[in-house]
């Protein structure tokens, strides 16, 4: 099998000194592409395209998450105003390019596949959407749901895995879908102004205090009511934990695979998420041993 260079080869579409030096961008969807291109690489048959399959729904999916980030609120500064521009330029340029490498390799059955996938994941992020501002999300369905936002994408490659690998595919997708947003979460616990939205809102709604939840619902975003909130219900405890769980879901999946060179690859993924609750010196000790 190939050696997985998916994000070296995309650096050459996505590394750009002006959107660099004005903007901030969204990581590069490592963890789903290093999943896809190992499942497409280790069929009975391995994919020819299994390395551009892999570049071209993480492009996607990087421009999704671009425009994902553009702040709309209103009237903005100068320098905000070009960071705004750059995101809404940079994730149609990302979103672009799937096209151009698609049709170089003849694959147009693909691009009409993804185009379907793009679809399917702006209808579930109206829903999302929908149902946050009516308030009916528990903190479970809020993970839930963005979990399979995040993967929705890397289904459509579902039905051109062997019936053997399609199954644990899915599992596997799934599970390291919910593991990437219970650590974003577990991140941005440490941001007491991104709380408004978060896991932890989404909690206390269903576990606080009546007078907490009017609190909440007059100003989420309130620095000091955020901060006490996460400190009172131990939220980055209880992200952690989720987190631990989530990790050793997938890792029993993939013990369940019959090859261990396979298992060997997928554990990997599963150990990097472990890392931000690991002491530095055993995260380091990790970090060498890949």
């Amino acid at each position: 099998m190939k050696p997985y260079k998916v994000p070296e080869i995309a650096k050459k579409y996505v590394d750009y000194d002006m959107i660099q030096a004005h903007t901030e961008l969204p990581a590069f969807p490592d963890s789903r592409a290093r999943l896809l291109f190992t499942f497409l690489s280790n069929q009975r048959t391995p994919l020819l395209h299994s390395e551009l399959y892999t570049l071209v729904v993480s492009l996607v999916q990087l421009g999704m998450d671009t425009h994902d980030l553009i702040d709309e609120s209103g009237r903005v500064a100068e320098k905000e105003m070009r960071s705004r521009q750059l995101k809404v330029l940079a994730g149609d340029y990302y979103s672009s390019r799937f096209y151009q490498l698609l049709a170089q390799a003849g694959q147009v059955g693909m691009i009409r596949r993804i185009s379907n996938g793009v679809c399917e994941v702006n209808r579930l992020k109206v829903n999302f959407y929908m149902k946050m501002k009516q308030l009916k999300l528990t903190a479970e369905d809020y993970l839930n749901q963005c979990a399979q936002i995040r993967t929705e994408l890397f289904t459509v490659f579902t039905d051109i895995l062997d019936d053997r690998m399609a199954r644990v595919w899915t599992e596997l997708l799934q599970g390291v879908g919910r593991c990437e947003v219970v650590l974003d979460e577990l991140k941005r616990s440490d941001k007491p102004e991104r709380f408004g939205g978060s896991w932890g809102y989404w909690h206390v709604l269903h576990v606080g205090t009546d007078e907490e939840k009017r609190k909440l619902a007059d100003d989420p975003q309130e620095p000091s009511l955020a901060a006490s909130l996460l400190a009172a219900y131990d939220i980055r405890a209880e992200l952690a934990e989720k987190l631990r769980q989530s990790v050793a879901a997938v890792q029993s999946v993939i013990a369940r695979l019959d090859s261990d060179k396979l298992v060997r690859e997928l554990q990997q993924i599963g150990e990097t998420f472990l890392r931000p609750l690991l002491p530095a010196a055993s995260a380091s000790a990790l970090n060498e041993r890949r």
